[in-house]
């Protein structure tokens, strides 16, 4: 693993944090930033790993075998007579002493490396607005994010008419059609492959906020059954959802999703 700061120090967590507070610290690093800024991706990849008990464990585990070991305290050596230190050998111009040991020029490079680093890192952090003040204004929005994806993203393909009247209900009639293109191929071949789709919402955070239109981020897992596979198989997706208030609701009026790679 190369040196610099790891995931924990990319949230501003400790490499003990609960995965509420992990949860917390992401969702306020990417509260005011867009999908292209490159800082949205790399939260999101320390989210990923950090919230995903699996991954989580084989990353401390990297992270411990790449610390250094502490370098064995020297033994004594013989004690000397009372008396003046030795000049040492090494002379200079002008009868002057130099350094007794130069620091070696790989030791420089790091500590500006780290430095440098940690002086982004922090200024990245600072800049970002207070979680509260973004999700109180949105909380809604998000939450019904949540709700819906589970209508929007699974399937059943002994259900199929219900499953698409159930996302008709979180959907806005904008999107509605746009939905309805996408459902007629689970349609035409869900029955035969008798595929069934699930999904757990892993995670949410607000990406872009106003008053009546907001981007929910959402990290979810679909386990997935079919004729050739009795055993779930677990895909995990990234999923942008466009929330449009009507009314004293929020509805979905777009959808973007994007596999995480495992």
């Amino acid at each position: 693993m190369s040196a610099g700061p790891n995931w924990y120090d990319v949230l501003d967590v400790s490499p003990t944090a609960g995965t509420d507070e992990i949860r917390a610290a992401w969702r306020s690093a990417i509260a005011d930033l867009t999908p292209a800024d490159r800082r949205f991706r790399l939260y999101n990849q320390a989210a990923e790993v950090l919230l995903d008990d699996e991954q989580r464990t084989e990353y401390d585990a990297e992270l411990a075998a790449a610390e250094p070991e502490p370098e064995p305290e020297p033994e004594p050596g013989p004690e000397l007579e009372s008396g003046p230190a030795p000049e040492p050998a090494t002379t200079h111009p002008e009868g002057q002493r130099g350094p007794a040991r130069a620091v070696p020029t790989w030791l420089i490079a790091a500590l500006a490396v780290l430095v440098a680093g940690s002086v982004v890192l922090v200024a990245y952090l600072w800049s970002q607005p207070s979680e509260g003040t973004v999700e109180e204004a949105t909380g809604s929005a998000r939450t019904a994010a949540e709700r819906a994806a589970v209508p929007l993203l699974s399937y059943d393909h002994e259900s199929l008419e219900a499953d698409q009247e159930a996302a008709h209900e979180v959907v806005t009639s904008d999107y509605r059609s746009d939905y309805d293109d996408l459902f007629e191929v689970i349609k035409e071949n869900a029955p035969s492959t008798q595929t069934v789709v699930e999904v757990d919402v892993i995670a949410s955070a607000i990406v872009r906020a106003g008053d009546d239109r907001a981007e929910i981020l959402l990290f979810v897992n679909r386990p997935t059954t079919n004729r050739a596979t009795t055993e779930p198989v677990v895909y995990k997706d990234q999923v942008t959802l466009t929330m449009q208030r009507v009314g004293e609701e929020w509805l979905v009026d777009d959808l973007a999703t994007s596999p995480i790679a495992p």
